[in-house]
């Protein structure tokens, strides 16, 4: 072949592979911009290779993972009313599957005692309802969205904690309890829908705030994301820090305004505790803790419950107390941290295996001590370490206390900052890991589902 015709060949050769370069920029651009058009859906046949993926697909995976994210969208699934609030004896009217969040006199309330600690479901389940209402004031950090494909998340809105407080037991001629036939039936109705086969539910939050809640369900829907008290009656299989959330309790004393916040020298207590003190698994600590304490006279260490005026009782004894001790017990966890931070008496932790809320916003160390259990029971050690923190020390974590006790309030509607909108917050935070195992798991999807349709 001569000089002048090897030129005039590749000069072809680049013209054309110019030219096809340039085609498919201009295609993917105009795809970009008009999606749904015959022109798109042709060029993705021209330059992707054929797989039986759905383009919906590819679309939600880039608005669930992308990396702007201003405000957390939420598919929450319409169950019946016996899931959520018909357990709070709400009935409705017609078609009705929700209270209606506008008219405040039609929402149920929760009931008081030790059952409003683990109200967490009810909580954010209202929230959600609220943001589909214009008129209710609150963040936008969470909103309910009606397609799933739109979805970052997808709720479950089973009042988990309240059916096992008011359902678990098993009552007249019942041969299994309504807590458990519901836990069945939201396990045969999740592995049922699109929704859940998609990621294997790994984009479903589930609440379970009471350590004894979805008992029966937990291990069949351990792939979602759960928001809990604590992971104590959990294996890490099923529940741990790099899926789920930790979730504070919701306080039963009363909050203590900024105003009426008694100072370091007129809190006579030195350190408060009442409560339960003989428990079971971790929580022997308590008697042993009670054995040394019980004699020290600025040590307000006894038996308690929220019985008679237990309560209103505990929440004065913080209130003038300066330190309040929150001992592992049953569980690592428990609401006395959280009767601590809303009375501004700085918690001292001592329990081991203990989670915390929103520990990744917060220093919990600027507004407590800790002690690890081994050192606790060491005569001594910790009365002579509270009493050797100062009056400015002291005071530092005090004022500290009053700067976070918001973050540890649900509210409805819910307001910048509260638990509420923490808790979205962390869940926002949860999407990036989730991200990663949805990466992982569609590594060999498009080029196994490729090979597939090349040989048949």
């Amino acid at each position: 072949m001569s000089e002048k015709s090897l030129l005039s060949s590749r000069f072809l050769f680049y013209t054309i592979t110019v030219s096809t370069l340039l085609f498919i920029c201009s295609s993917l651009f105009f795809l970009q911009r008009n999606e749904s058009s015959f022109t798109s859906s042709l060029v993705r046949k021209l330059i992707l290779p054929r797989t039986d993926i759905k383009n919906e697909d590819f679309r939600q995976i880039n608005t669930i993972y992308g990396r702007k994210r201003n405000v957390l969208k939420v598919f929450m699934y319409d169950l019946p009313s016996e899931f959520h609030f018909g357990i709070l004896n709400w009935h409705s009217k017609g078609s009705e599957i929700w209270p209606n969040v506008n008219n405040i006199s039609s929402i149920p309330s929760y009931p008081g005692g030790l059952n409003r600690q683990h109200s967490v479901e009810y909580w954010l389940t209202l929230d959600l309802l609220a943001s589909e209402i214009g008129e209710i004031k609150r963040p936008c950090s969470a909103i309910r969205v009606k397609n799933s494909l739109e979805a970052d998340i997808v709720f479950v809105p089973f009042f988990a904690s309240l059916s096992y407080n008011r359902k678990s037991k098993i009552r007249g001629n019942e041969t299994i309890s309504v807590d458990r036939l519901l836990q069945e039936r939201l396990v045969e109705f999740l592995k049922s829908q699109e929704e859940w086969k998609r990621f294997d539910g790994k984009d479903h939050l589930i609440i379970a705030h009471h350590p004894n809640s979805l008992l029966y369900a937990r291990n069949s829907l351990g792939s979602a994301m759960f928001i809990l008290s604590d992971f104590g009656r959990y294996s890490s299989t099923i529940a741990n820090l790099e899926k789920d959330i930790i979730a504070p309790y919701v306080h039963v004393v009363k909050t203590i305004s900024n105003n009426e916040s008694a100072p370091f020298e007129k809190r006579p207590v030195l350190a408060y505790f009442q409560g339960a003190i003989y428990r079971k698994d971790g929580g022997n600590i308590r008697q042993e803790l009670y054995n040394l304490l019980k004699d020290e006279k600025d040590v307000h260490f006894a038996f308690g419950t929220v019985k008679g005026n237990g309560t209103k009782q505990t929440g004065k004894g913080m209130a003038s107390s300066k330190f309040c001790l929150n001992i592992a017990g049953d569980t690592p966890s428990s609401n006395r941290l959280f009767d601590a931070i809303v009375s501004h008496c700085v918690p001292v932790i001592i329990s081991d295996q203990i989670e915390l809320p929103f520990e990744d916003t917060f220093d919990y160390s600027g507004f407590s001590v800790f002690l690890h259990s081994s050192e606790a029971v060491k005569k001594g050690v910790l009365v002579n370490l509270l009493r050797g923190i100062t009056e400015n020390q002291w005071k530092k974590k005090w004022e500290r206390l009053k700067e976070v006790v918001e973050c540890f309030e649900y509210r409805f509607p819910s307001q910048p900052g509260d638990s509420v909108d923490m808790i979205w917050s962390a869940v926002s935070h949860k999407l990036s890991s989730l991200q990663f195992d949805v990466h992982r798991k569609n590594r060999y999807r498009r080029s196994e589902i490729f090979d597939r349709n090349q040989s048949s």
